[in-house]
């Protein structure tokens, strides 16, 4: 709802989602124009979709896509792979970086448009990440230099696990290891790589397609 909103049907609206136990954020004119398809915006939108609550355990019970995020080193590259997972509809996202303390965090989850409102944002190791997707029978896809396959040669509908590595040493070998398929973006230049949120939009983009997305 808008921030500074004194229509009485909005403040009853309000008060009826929280007896119902629906979060409720206050938000400024632009927030809402962002998430409106209308113009101008109502005072209240209500969103429909992924809870941004919820666990471990609960974000890999869901059916669509979680990505991991392992040893990413700077709050802002981060931020913007967050908000890519959160566009492409993502189920939600998990972080093991151990480097970043509660600030970093906080920076993070800002460069990302506050992406965590929308769908989960967790910080755990990768190991348990890794553990959990598998009893969830969950497929582990890694975005890797050493893939053979193209993003378009394999299948990325359904529930998977996608993992992308830090911007220095990429997905640790141990990580690596688990993967059920390894695939590589196309890369033809002189710098190493692509930047990790480019990665995985490249990735992220052609879910969409096979899954064949309409906005």
């Amino acid at each position: 709802m808008v921030e500074a909103s004194v229509d009485p049907e909005v403040g009853e609206v309000v008060e009826r989602a929280r007896k119902l136990g629906i979060p409720v954020h206050r938000a400024g004119p632009s927030v809402l124009r962002r998430l409106s398809r209308v113009r101008p915006p109502a005072e209240v939108l209500g969103l429909v979709g992924r809870r941004p609550g919820g666990d471990l355990e609960q974000l890999l019970s869901r059916g669509g896509a979680v990505w991991l995020l392992v040893g990413v080193a700077y709050a802002g590259n981060a931020g913007f792979a967050i908000r890519t997972a959160e566009v492409s509809g993502a189920d939600g996202i998990v972080l093991d970086a151990p480097g970043f303390d509660h600030v970093a965090r906080r920076q993070a989850t800002r460069a990302s448009m506050r992406a965590d409102r929308y769908m989960p944002v967790l910080w755990e190791a990768a190991g348990a990440v890794l553990e959990r997707a598998r009893a969830q029978g969950r497929r582990v896809i890694a975005i890797e230099d050493c893939g053979k396959l193209a993003p378009a040669e394999i299948d990325l509908t359904g529930p998977v696990l996608l993992v992308v590595g830090g911007e220095e040493q990429g997905i640790p070998a141990p990580v690596l290891a688990e993967a059920d398929a390894v695939v590589r973006i196309p890369m033809r230049g002189f710098i190493r790589s692509y930047n990790l949120q480019t990665a995985v939009a490249v990735v992220a983009v052609e879910r969409l397609r096979q899954q064949g997305a309409r906005t």
